[in-house]
C-alpha cells in the first residue's frame, strides 16, 4: 500500500512541479537570475520530498506553491520597477571597454581576469584589440561588442539587397502529411502530390521531412531511408 502511496505522491509531484514551473515561466538555464537559480533549486528538492512524504504531504505541497509564487511575484515586481530589478536581479557591468580593463566591476562579478580572456577566446577573440567593449550580464555571460573593423561583413556594407528568409513549413513529417500547415503555405494536397511525383516519390509516406520556404512556394523533401548508414564521421 506504501509502495502504491509512494507512487502516486511522485506522479503527484511531477505534475504539481510542471504546473508551478508553467507558473514561473519558460527560461533556459543561461537566462535564470541568482534569485530564479536559488528558487529552482530549492522547488526541486522539496518536490523529491514530496514524493516521498507520505504522511504530511501538504506541507511540502504548500512550501513548493509557496517557492514558486515567490518567484512569480519577483518577476511581476522585477518588470514593473527597474529599481527593484537592480537590487533583486542585478544589473550588468562593463567589463572592458575601448581598451580599459575595469578592475572595480570585475571584482563586483566576481569574475578573475583568466576567466575573462577565456571567455574572450570562447567567442573567438584572441586579441582584446578586437573587442570595443564587454559587458558581464545579469545572468552570468558575458556580450561582446566587436570593433567596427574586426566584425563580420555584412550585405548593407557592401551594398547588397538580399532576400529576406522566412521560417521554413513542415507539411511532411515521417510520412504523415499536414493539411492545417499546408493550407497556411496556401498550397493544397493535389499541388503537393504534383511536387512529390516531379521530385521522384510515389507519396509521402515515402518522405521522412518535406518543407515549404513560403517565399517562394517551393518544396523540400528528404527521403526516409530504412537501411542504417553504418558510417560514422564523428569517430
Amino acid at each position: 500500500m506504501d509502495l502504491l502511496k509512494t507512487a502516486a505522491m511522485s506522479v503527484a509531484s511531477i505534475v504539481t512541479l510542471f504546473l508551478l514551473a508553467k507558473l514561473m515561466g519558460n527560461k533556459q538555464v543561461s537566462q535564470l537570475s541568482m534569485f530564479d537559480y536559488i528558487v529552482g533549486i530549492s522547488i526541486g528538492s522539496i518536490a523529491a520530498e514530496f514524493a516521498t512524504e507520505l504522511e504530511n504531504p501538504e506541507r511540502t505541497l504548500i512550501a513548493m506553491i509557496i517557492y514558486a509564487f515567490s518567484a512569480y511575484f519577483v518577476s511581476v515586481v522585477t518588470g514593473k520597477s527597474t529599481h527593484a530589478r537592480k537590487i533583486i536581479i542585478g544589473r550588468p557591468l562593463i567589463l572592458f571597454d575601448k581598451g580599459k580593463l575595469y578592475r572595480k566591476n570585475f571584482r563586483k562579478a566576481r569574475i578573475d581576469i583568466s576567466d575573462f580572456l577565456t571567455q574572450c577566446r570562447n567567442q573567438g577573440y584572441f586579441d582584446l584589440s578586437q573587442l570595443r567593449t564587454a559587458v558581464f550580464e545579469y545572468n552570468g555571460s558575458i556580450s561582446f561588442l566587436p570593433s567596427e573593423q574586426d566584425r563580420p561583413l555584412t550585405p548593407s556594407d557592401t551594398g547588397a539587397n538580399p532576400v529576406q528568409k522566412e521560417i521554413m513549413v513542415n507539411v511532411i513529417l515521417d510520412g504523415n502529411i499536414n493539411e492545417k500547415n499546408l493550407q497556411m503555405t496556401g498550397n493544397n494536397e493535389v499541388w503537393l502530390e504534383k511536387q512529390l511525383h516531379e521530385q521522384g516519390f510515389h507519396s509521402a509516406e515515402e518522405v521522412f521531412l518535406g518543407t515549404v520556404n513560403t517565399v517562394d512556394n517551393t518544396l523540400s523533401l528528404y527521403a526516409s531511408d530504412i537501411q542504417n548508414d553504418v558510417r560514422d564521421p564523428f569517430e
